[in-house]
């Protein structure tokens, strides 16, 4: 999806910067398609209200207040759209994230019998604090499940390690065996990332679209309410 480019707007808004989030590509596009949507429906948005404040101005009944005003009424249905939007997105996005997270943290099961898997983590057990993790970690790059799954599928003490250690080195083993997995994780946090961080701008480029700022346009709004109560028709 590829929005025309517009002056007007903020190019950090522009949609075809999900395509520049880290792990990006052809894979994890699809996952990114909803993110890539909320930033286009913002940016159409911004496009439209800057369309109608120009409009307002060609009508020859509206003074500048009224121009205003209108347009602000239109940038507010706008608004309410452009947040629900970006609000889902996030929301799905962090549901996402959290299965991911699952799935590269899950506990591993230890391919080797019962018996080897103990030798191995005795061994292991038994080497300096250096040389465990060097072994341990040259398993995981090498796809030494034997070793690395009788390390990981039995309690950290057994290897010599640290409980928070352990969550550590399963984390990396899945992700080195499973990296479509990562890419996706690190694609969406990514999306996550620049929805929190973007989403806000939206506010302010809207303010600008309309022309004022929202206590000004509120103020506007209560002066003309004010004056229409003198046009109407009270009983005698």
């Amino acid at each position: 999806m590829s929005t025309e480019i517009s002056t007007q707007i903020t190019p950090a808004l522009h949609p075809d910067n999900v395509m520049e989030i880290e792990g990006y590509d052809t894979d994890t596009a699809p996952f990114l398609a909803p993110t890539m949507t909320a930033f286009s429906e913002a940016y159409e948005g911004l496009r439209q209200v800057h369309t109608a404040r120009e409009k307002a101005k060609t009508n020859p009944t509206w003074n500048e207040a009224m121009q205003v005003i209108h347009t602000q009424d239109l940038a507010d249905k706008v608004m309410t759209r452009i947040t629900r939007t970006f609000d889902t997105t996030r929301a799905n996005l962090e549901k996402s994230i959290a299965h991911l997270e699952g799935e590269l943290s899950q506990p591993v099961e230890s391919k080797a019998a019962g018996s080897i898997a103990a030798e191995v983590r005795a061994h292991i057990k038994g080497m300096p604090t250096g040389e465990r993790m060097k072994v341990i970690q040259q398993a995981i790059n090498e796809g030494d499940h034997i070793v690395a799954t009788a390390v990981f599928g039995a309690p950290a003490m057994l290897s010599g390690l640290g409980a928070d250690m352990q969550k550590v080195l399963i984390r990396v083993y899945h992700e080195r065996h499973n990296p479509e997995v990562a890419k996706r994780l690190k694609a969406m946090q990514g999306a996550k990332s620049m929805i929190e961080d973007r989403g806000g701008l939206v506010f302010k480029a809207m303010e600008k679209a309309v022309g004022a700022q929202p206590h000004k346009v509120k103020a506007l709004r209560e002066a003309k309410n004010a004056a229409e109560q003198a046009f109407i028709l009270k009983d005698a």
